[in-house]
C-alpha cells in the first residue's frame, strides 16, 4: 500500500475503524427524507462520530462546509428505483472527477452473481487501476445478489457467497470492502476470514434502533472493521444520536443497550 492510499484511508477512518454514512441515495430514490436538506444531515452525522460521508460527485459542493473534518467518499456508479432493474449499476463518474471535487476515496457497487456481474467486474478493475495511479483508496461494495446466490435464511450457505464477493474485491485491487451482514456473528466470521482487507457492513433498510445496533455489534464481534450504513441513519428522527450509538459500538466495543443509553436512544424491549 502506498503512502497516498494510507494517508487517505486515515482520513475516512479512525484507528482502522470505519463509520461511513452513504448518502448517494438521491440518485436511486430521489430527495427522500434526510436528503432534501443534506447539509443538516451531514453536519449531524459527522458531529455524531461518522468518520466519512459518501455521495455522488454532484453533491460535493454541499458536503465540504458541513462535514466537520470527516472524510469524503465519491461513489462512481448508480441506478434508480424507476428503472427496469436497480441491480444494473452504471458508471456515473471517474477517479479524476472525484479528485477534482475533493474526495478522499472512491467507491463502486458490484452485484456478484447478477446478470451484470461481467460488466461490473470490468468497471471495478478499471477503477482500481486508475485509483492506484493517484494513490486514491477504493471502497468496493461487493454484494452477493443473483439467482444462484444462497438464501439469507441459510446464514452459513449465504456466508459462503458473501465471502466470495468480498474476496473478489480484494482480488481486483480494492482497499476496503463493504457487503451485507449474514445474520449471525458466527456466519460473518467466514466473510471476514475470506480477505485481508477491512470489511464493513451495509445497513440495509431502516429498522429499529435495537436492530441497527445489534447488527453492528454482531458484525464487530465477528471481526468487521466497521459499518457503511445509510437509510438507518440519514432517515432516523435524530441522525446525530443514532450515529453516536453506532460509533460507541464500532469505536468503543460496547453492547447495543449501553450504546443506546449513551446516545440517548430508546431501545425497545
Amino acid at each position: 500500500m502506498n503512502t497516498g492510499v494510507q494517508a487517505r484511508l486515515d482520513r475516512i477512518s479512525e484507528d482502522g475503524r470505519y463509520l461511513v454514512i452513504p448518502m448517494d441515495h438521491g440518485i436511486t430514490m430521489g430527495a427522500v427524507d434526510g436528503l432534501a436538506d443534506i447539509e443538516s444531515t451531514i453536519d449531524g452525522v459527522t458531529s455524531g462520530g461518522a468518520t466519512a460521508v459518501l455521495t455522488q460527485k454532484g453533491i460535493a459542493p454541499r458536503v465540504h462546509d458541513n462535514k466537520n473534518g470527516a472524510g469524503y467518499v465519491v461513489h462512481l456508479n448508480g441506478s434508480t428505483t424507476l428503472g427496469p432493474d436497480e441491480n444494473d449499476k452504471r458508471i456515473t463518474g471517474t477517479v479524476e472527477d472525484a479528485i477534482r471535487v475533493g474526495a478522499d476515496a472512491v467507491s463502486l457497487h458490484i452485484n456478484v452473481g447478477s446478470e451484470y456481474e461481467r460488466e461490473q467486474i470490468a468497471h471495478l478493475g478499471e477503477v482500481t487501476t486508475t485509483a492506484a495511479e493517484y494513490g486514491m483508496p477504493v471502497l468496493a461494495m461487493t454484494y452477493a445478489r443473483g439467482p444462484d446466490v444462497a438464501d439469507k435464511s441459510n446464514p452459513e450457505a449465504y456466508a459462503e457467497d458473501v465471502a466470495h464477493a468480498v474476496r473478489l474485491g480484494e482480488e481486483l485491487g480494492a482497499d476496503v470492502v463493504k457487503t451485507s451482514y449474514t445474520g449471525t456473528p458466527e456466519s460473518f466470521e467466514r466473510v471476514v476470514e475470506a480477505t485481508q482487507l477491512p470489511v464493513v457492513i451495509a445497513g440495509g433498510s431502516k429498522g429499529t434502533d435495537r436492530e441497527t445496533l445489534e447488527t453492528v455489534a454482531g458484525a464487530m464481534d465477528a471481526g468487521a472493521a466497521g459499518v457503511s450504513t445509510g437509510r438507518s441513519v440519514f432517515q432516523h428522527e435524530t441522525p446525530r444520536a443514532i450515529t453516536e450509538g453506532i460509533a460507541a459500538v464500532v469505536r468503543d466495543g460496547v453492547d447495543a443497550e449501553t450504546a443506546a443509553h449513551e446516545a440517548g436512544l430508546t431501545v425497545e424491549a
